[in-house]
């Protein structure tokens, strides 16, 4: 039985998570929840592997399911899409689990992770795995000579590689977007779905997991806004409150703005990296603050009103905070993150960011492995790279010795290489999983 239709789509491009996938499914895993912010691939994805598919955007088929629960047990392999919307979904797919389902049997998709009163969290039944846009190599643009996995693996492996992917060509590629349905859209339309994605956050997502309407739409939008323009820096929650409001006499209190922050989490807008908090090694004064990221920067350049042009010239949009460096710098940074998060996650690794108090020492990236060793990624918006450029790597090093699996600078430029100094230099298109 499908409902509405398994509709798969044509000429899938596959992705780093469905060898995540395919292998938790060949290890048993009866059900899979696949998660993510909307538009990002988790339909499609799931219908890759499935026969039956239940719709639960669909209103009809809603009514359906919630009706009678039981039927999206069928003894083949389901889809369950955007599962929040009925609750009792996750239940039935739980108890089908301790029933003994097989494995494969149940994907679920879902783009809010807000709580739902009454549901089971599925901890031992149902397998969670995280789903983000589209990384460079997934889009088609180069083909990666460098694996962090093979980074993650120790002894300094030969760096090698070209590519012709240049600076316009990335930044083409952070306002095209990782959504696999907008990358193929000419210019004007892809802008504005993308102002539509955002006014569907605020109209109506943010009002779903909330539970109730949001006061005042605008100020939401403000403080997106703000937020997309502290791009890659940890600019404290209260500036960009203040940044949001600027003009205004009485600024609204934390109790206002912060479920913005934590409704936005829920739904995957935003993607902020956690501070590294080394358990190995004990390096004073460091930060505890996130650096902030949007599940895919073209939201960013969208919300500040930002073109290829205005990037390119280095513009900031309508709403500003000190910051350093140009504004194209903070979203080439968050498009390498994206990258690195997708193939930190392949390789069952985690990904921070390291600042110290008083900004004295600073590593964009920090990937970790269970053992707690690290890979150290720098970024940077030239083609070049200097000794200026590795010094907190250097640092990084001189603090926690052999831990530093590996140290890497990743560019803008046309060739990967190590230096004689033993940090690799790569171009963000080389990078792989």
């Amino acid at each position: 039985m499908v409902m509405p239709g398994l509709d798969r789509v044509a000429n899938y491009q596959p992705r780093t998570v469905d060898r995540e996938i395919d292998a938790l499914i060949a290890g048993g895993a009866a059900a899979i929840s696949i998660e993510g912010a909307k538009a990002v691939g988790k339909t499609a994805t799931a219908l890759e592997r499935v026969d039956d598919a239940f719709l639960l955007e669909e209103p009809i088929t809603r009514e359906l399911i919630g009706a009678e629960p039981g039927r999206i047990v069928t003894g083949r392999r389901v889809l369950i899409d955007e599962w929040h919307h009925l609750p009792t979904t996750w239940d039935v797919v739980r108890r089908a689990v301790d029933a003994g389902a097989a494995a494969g049997q149940f994907l679920l998709t879902g783009s809010a992770s807000a709580p739902h009163s009454g549901t089971h969290s599925g901890a031992g039944r149902i397998v969670t795995v995280r789903m983000r846009p589209m990384a460079l190599c997934e889009r088609g643009i180069g083909t990666p000579t460098v694996s962090l996995a093979e980074l993650l693996g120790g002894g300094r492996p030969p760096i090698a590689g070209s590519t012709d992917v240049d600076l316009e060509r990335y930044v083409d590629e952070i306002v095209r977007s990782g959504f696999p349905s907008l990358r193929t859209m000419s210019e004007r339309l892809r802008r504005a779905q993308l102002r539509g994605y955002v006014d569907r956050v605020v109209d109506r997502d943010f009002p779903d997991v909330m539970g109730r309407r949001v006061r005042n739409p605008a100020a939401l939008r403000r403080w997106l806004a703000a937020y997309a323009a502290a791009t890659a820096t940890v600019t404290s929650y209260d500036r960009i409150r203040d940044a949001a409001t600027s003009g205004e006499g009485d600024k609204p209190a934390k109790t206002t703005t912060q479920p913005y922050r934590d409704t936005l989490e829920a739904l995957y807008i935003l993607d902020p990296a956690p501070a590294w908090m080394p358990t190995n090694n004990h390096i004073a004064e460091l930060a505890s603050s996130p650096k902030h990221h949007l599940v895919d920067p073209a939201l960013a350049v969208s919300l500040l009103g930002l073109g290829q042009g205005a990037l390119l010239s280095g513009s900031a949009g309508s709403v500003s905070l000190p910051r350093d460096g140009v504004f194209l710098g903070a979203l080439f940074e968050s498009l390498v993150a994206l990258n690195v998060r997708v193939f930190a996650q392949a390789a069952e690794a985690n990904v921070g960011h390291l600042r110290t108090h008083r900004g004295d020492h600073e590593v964009d990236l920090i990937v970790e492995r269970d053992d707690h060793k690290v890979v150290a990624v720098e970024t940077k918006l030239s083609a070049t790279v200097d000794d200026d450029d590795v010094k907190h790597l250097h640092w990084l090093h001189s603090e926690i010795g052999e831990d530093l699996l590996d140290a890497v600078v990743v560019t803008t430029g046309p060739h990967a290489y190590r230096r004689p100094d033993g940090i690799a230099v790569v171009p963000a298109a080389l990078l792989g999983p």
